[in-house]
């Protein structure tokens, strides 16, 4: 039986018209960028690629909020997984994510108490229930999707008198990071697929200020076949239009001014920084760890997880990934030394990375 509000954004007719329209249209070489891990996915297992013209080349960019987690965050959650008195919530995906000498998973394996949680609230009822003489942390990363949740599960942790409950906060800008895309002289990006997720927080009119600096063509897109389509096909048009504007193709979930209630949250316990990414560097004002008013329920702050600086795996090309400058195939460990099972890069771990994306539907071929 046909699923209401999914079937309708899977019409064959409609994808032929647009895919129609997208060849029509394009007439010079492009090349677009997804900014989002979930497009990605969504792209590549919906067999998108295969069905544009030859001369639209799609990149994926930093959309994956564990791959972009610096390597030396993923060892300082390591450090905090090893503390006896400490006891390490996380996300699935964060599990297998290699540091310079171990990851969670293999701690785990080696005794530490580390859990899984589907939500930093599943987090804090293990931490409200539990003793008073180990601490919970949870181990916040990703983007404006998921930081207001971990806002909002840090502030109960407040009202209700729970000071066992800690995290670790790793979170990321999305605007900043592709302002840093844009300004950079080694990436030759015609259009930016925006993320869906990602808006439907910070609102279109977050992003504004980059397509009008950078005159850069940018869409919001959803998620599902005709979502993706039609805001591929809107960026072409723009681009042999010779336009640059920001439009919306996500108009049932987007609006310009984004969630307030998710904003508010995060602007009470976050505090803007500079944050490094895997592969982009360090990036101003692109990070968000907790505020000073916030301190006693801040991981980071309670306990020295001092690291030293290590640099990334010899030969893992997940950072020129992750800048739109090489595909997985490009590199030398892919599908070699480097796999899902035995993974050596981020990339190659996270559901939405673009290495296990390429080695799930694609086998190793190139796009």
């Amino acid at each position: 039986m046909p699923v209401k509000h999914i079937q309708e954004y899977r019409d064959r007719e409609i994808a032929r018209r647009l895919i129609a329209q997208i060849h029509a249209a394009s007439r010079k070489p492009i090349r677009l960028m997804e900014v989002c891990g979930t497009h990605t996915m969504s792209i590549f297992r919906s067999g998108l690629r295969s069905l544009l013209p030859e001369t639209i080349t799609l990149v994926s960019g930093p959309g994956c909020p564990v791959c972009v987690t610096a390597q030396r965050e993923i060892d300082q959650f390591v450090a905090l997984a090893r503390r006896e008195d400490v006891i390490l919530t996380t996300f699935g995906d964060l599990l297998r994510v290699p540091g310079s000498g171990s990851s969670l998973q293999q701690e785990r394996a080696a005794g530490c108490d580390v859990r899984v949680v589907y939500s930093p609230l599943d987090a804090l009822a293990i931490g409200r229930a539990a003793t008073r003489e180990r601490a919970w942390s949870f181990s916040g990363v990703g983007f404006e999707t998921t930081a207001p949740t971990v806002a909002a599960a840090l502030l109960s942790a407040r009202a209700q008198g729970v000071s066992n409950f800690l995290v670790f906060a790793a979170h990321k800008r999305t605007p900043p990071a592709v302002a840093a895309l844009m300004a950079a002289p080694d990436l030759r990006v015609d259009g930016f697929l925006l993320p869906g997720h990602v808006c439907l927080v910070t609102g279109t009119r977050a992003f504004q200020p980059l397509v009008d600096r950078y005159r850069i063509p940018c869409v919001v897109g959803g998620f599902e076949p005709l979502d993706l389509l039609g805001a591929l096909a809107r960026l072409v048009a723009q681009i042999e239009a010779g336009a640059a504007v920001l439009e919306n193709a996500y108009e049932r979930a987007v609006t310009a001014g984004g969630n307030a209630k998710a904003q508010a949250v995060m602007e009470a316990v976050f505090a803007t920084v500079d944050a490094e990414w895997r592969g982009l560097g360090v990036i101003p004002e692109s990070g968000l760890k907790i505020a000073e008013a916030h301190r006693a329920l801040d991981a980071e702050a309670c306990f020295d997880l001092s690291v030293p600086d290590v640099p990334e795996p010899r030969g893992c090309a997940c950072g020129q990934v992750l800048k739109g400058l090489k595909i997985p195939t490009d590199c030398a460990l892919y599908q070699k030394t480097c796999t899902p099972m035995h993974p050596v890069g981020p990339c190659m771990v996270s559901s939405e990375g673009t290495c296990a994306a390429y080695y799930r539907y694609h086998g190793g071929e190139g796009a």
